[in-house]
């Protein structure tokens, strides 16, 4: 908790004590609720730094002590520093050291103080009971499993959030009442990331067991606090907003935090408790929104939106700017709602991952996309097709930086290695910087916000084509007229629940056509489906029906007979070349088409043709360890096609290999597989090419270290199974290997 406000009634020896006349009164109620929250003067510079929010000064001297006594209070310290800060690689290695040593024996996290001792930090963060008499050992056996789960739900891993969250739930302390504290928080997780996983029946069991808990007696109603805020998250998490809502508006403890406000001298308007108030506010009033009663969730949203502390929750921030647009368009106020689109994106935008913090832990991860969908449609109804172009680039870069978010190892043709080095760590610091000071409550981060932009600019005039990797962006759509040839048309697709829009743009002017998606997926995969049954025309009828439904309607705006297709969604698995016109023949035979995943990419790209001779590099049926991969055909592709170009070199069975490719590749103008392919829809970074592993490398080219790859082929061709597909990302920038490749 950060205490902005200084408690100005602290004993000597720490414990709390009270005021007289209405303050006494007032703090005499909020008594356990205040002793609770620890609101005591610091035990040493980590509790101060604690106290005050400063949780990376928390870290660094959490980390001198562990260096000089590697105990479990001192590591529990560094573990919930480092949680605060979000820095997860670092949390899972500390919450192993912390496990391993609780196995140890040690499982102690501090002396819970009594009213005239001194509570151990853990106490001050985490023991809400009320009153404790006497000095006991908190029992922590249970908390790396729990602090484990929550990061997992952070980072989408809902699954393994379950199993730490039943791994906590196993090791219950043996004094009963440290046991309701654990128990709740465990079921609370385990309800969470059931219900965010899409498990409702498992999440429902965890809410049924809530609700059986104990928190009746007034020393345990900072309990009910935490037990009727885990329900309303679960409940928000499985849309059930009205439960959500008769659940956040039980609090029978807000005269307990305004004793303590009074107490602390904190200005109106204000609260110690904003770090609850917050997320509890958004619950509330993203449930009244939800259930119709849309005037209280306006007021509501405005007045939060009022408080300088909600800017600094850019995960809640955005999407109460989110919802009041939803708002404003559902009053009419066109302009209005389209303001608070805008913000909303650029609160989304200003991260480089999305990764869902306290979005997470109150139950309702939003979808950022749908904001940039609702700013598309709002724009083009305005008549602002150039500006609604942008957002479709910048939503197909946000689902791209987001699913690289992790990589650190880039290779970028044309950069200086060290330099690209030495911005990108420039980047990730200012990205650091930025997310300590949110998450230390600092409500004027500018200088980590200046940083954070020179930091971006710099990527940007140092490796372009970097950027577009780790930052949001796009191309002016007047640059992109540029970039094409005097008879070539772009059109770029892009749909929501309601409306289909197709972009047409060429080198003087940028039009626009909207109409019904309904159905659209069904209908595509339904002419997939017919296409598979061989010996039949099924297909056809479906072919001409997407023609009409999909071309015909742009047919007329095309300025040439090259067109260049941006697919989106399930366009990507269309064929289109099988569309059929009212005479029958393909759509293929009349244009020429290219396919790129993103305008965008279009820049990048090296013009077609190659300069000087053309060296080609042929892989075929590697040896994989099985007989029954054998690619025989696949082998006799790869001689056939060495035959045909000059001064091959090919690579069969052992020789086609991870390690040969990657030692070989970059002297190749023209590269070919005929091999096996893998789509990871989960993980795609993971898909990837199936050669022949050695000693030095695994046998699988994934996506993932493409990207990190330098090649010099103008022409890539990849025959193998599940090589065109792709993972639809959330934003659209189908990442598969065509992605890795270009």
């Amino acid at each position: 908790m950060s205490l902005k406000y200084p408690i100005n009634k602290i004993a000597p020896g720490g414990a709390c004590t009270r005021g007289s006349g209405i303050r006494a009164l007032l703090v005499a109620l909020s008594w356990p609720l205040l002793c609770g929250f620890g609101v005591n003067a610091p035990v040493d510079e980590k509790d101060k730094a604690f106290s005050e929010g400063r949780y990376a000064d928390m870290a660094k001297a959490a980390e001198a002590d562990v260096a000089r006594n590697g105990n479990t209070e001192n590591l529990l310290r560094l573990c919930y520093a480092l949680s605060k800060l979000k820095r997860y690689a670092g949390i899972f290695t500390c919450l192993d050291t912390l496990a391993a040593r609780i196995r140890s024996g040690d499982t102690s996290g501090g002396r819970v103080g009594s009213w005239l001792g001194r509570p151990s930090w853990f106490a001050t963060s985490h023991v809400l009971t009320g009153l404790t008499f006497g000095t006991v050992e908190w029992d922590v056996a249970a908390y790396p499993h729990l602090l484990r789960a929550e990061a997992r739900i952070e980072l989408g891993d809902y699954p393994r959030a379950v199993d730490s969250a039943r791994q906590a739930a196993r090791l219950l302390p043996k004094r009963e009442n440290q046991v309701p504290f654990f128990r709740i928080r465990a079921n609370a997780l385990l309800g969470l990331a059931h219900a965010l996983g899409g498990n409702r029946k498992a999440a429902l069991e965890q809410v049924k067991l809530l609700l059986d808990e104990d928190v009746a007696s007034f020393s345990s109603s900072s309990l009910e606090i935490q037990r009727n805020t885990a329900l309303a998250r679960i409940h928000l998490a499985l849309r059930e907003y009205a439960n959500a809502l008769a659940t956040i508006s039980r609090d029978s403890t807000s005269f307990l935090r305004a004793g303590a406000d009074l107490f602390a001298g904190v200005p109106p308007g204000e609260s110690l408790f904003t770090f609850e108030l917050l997320p509890r506010s958004f619950m509330l009033h993203k449930a009244q929104l939800e259930t119709g009663r849309v005037s209280e969730a306006k007021s509501g949203y405005d007045a939060l939106l009022a408080r300088p502390a909600t800017r600094d929750n850019g995960e809640i921030y955005w999407m109460i700017l989110f919802d009041r647009g939803r708002i404003a368009e559902r009053e009419g106020d066109a302009p209005a709602a389209i303001e608070f689109y805008r913000r909303a994106i650029e609160v989304i935008e200003a991260q480089r991952a999305s990764i869902n913090t306290e979005a997470s832990k109150i139950g309702f991860v939003g979808d950022k996309q749908a904001v940039y969908a609702r700013l598309i449609g709002a724009l083009v109804e305005r008549g602002r097709a150039p500006e609604a172009f942008d957002y479709v680039e910048r939503s197909k870069s946000r689902a791209l930086v987001d699913l690289l978010a992790s990589k650190r190892d880039f290779a970028i043709h044309g950069a200086d290695p060290e330099k690209t080095k030495s911005v990108l760590f420039k980047l990730e610091s200012a990205e650091f910087a930025l997310r300590t000071q949110h998450a230390a409550g600092d409500a004027a981060p500018g200088s980590a916000l200046r940083e954070l932009q020179t930091a971006r600019l710099e990527i940007r005039q140092t490796a372009p084509e970097l950027s577009t990797l780790v930052t949001v962006g796009s191309v002016p759509s007047d640059d992109l007229m540029r970039n094409l040839g005097t008879q070539q048309t772009l059109v770029e697709y892009y749909y929501d629940e309601k409306y289909l829009y197709a972009f047409v743009v060429d080198r003087e002017k940028l039009r626009v056509a909207k109409f019904d998606a309904a159905g659209l997926v069904q209908q595509i995969r339904e002419f997939r489906n017919a296409l598979a049954q061989f010996g039949t025309q099924r297909w056809r009828s479906s072919a001409q029906a997407l023609y009409v439904r999909l071309w015909r309607p742009i047919e007329s705006m095309l300025g040439g007979t090259n067109v260049v297709i941006v697919p989106h969604g399930a366009l990507h698995y269309l064929p289109f070349g099988a569309l059929t016109g009212p005479d029958g023949g393909f759509l293929i035979d009349r244009i020429g088409m290219r396919f790129l995943p993103s305008a965008s990419v279009l820049k990048f790209l090296k013009a077609t043709g190659t300069t000087g001779e053309a060296k080609l590099l042929v892989l075929g049926n590697p040896d994989l360890g099985d007989p029954k991969l054998d690619l025989g055909f696949a082998e006799g592709e790869a001689r056939a096609l060495a035959t045909i170009v000059p001064d091959s070199r090919l690579l069969v069975r052992k020789e086609a290999s991870e390690t040969n490719f990657r030692k070989a590749g970059s002297a190749f103008s023209r590269v070919h597989f005929a091999t096996h392919g893998k789509f990871q829809a989960d993980d795609p970074l993971s898909s990837g090419l199936y050669l022949a592993r050695d000693g030095e490398n695994d046998g699988v080219l994934t996506v993932g270290e493409l990207y990190s790859m330098s090649l010099n082929a103008d022409l890539v061709t990849l025959s193998a199974c599940e090589t065109g597909l792709g993972k639809i990302a959330n934003g659209d920038d189908v990442v598969g290997l065509t992605r890795g490749f270009l």
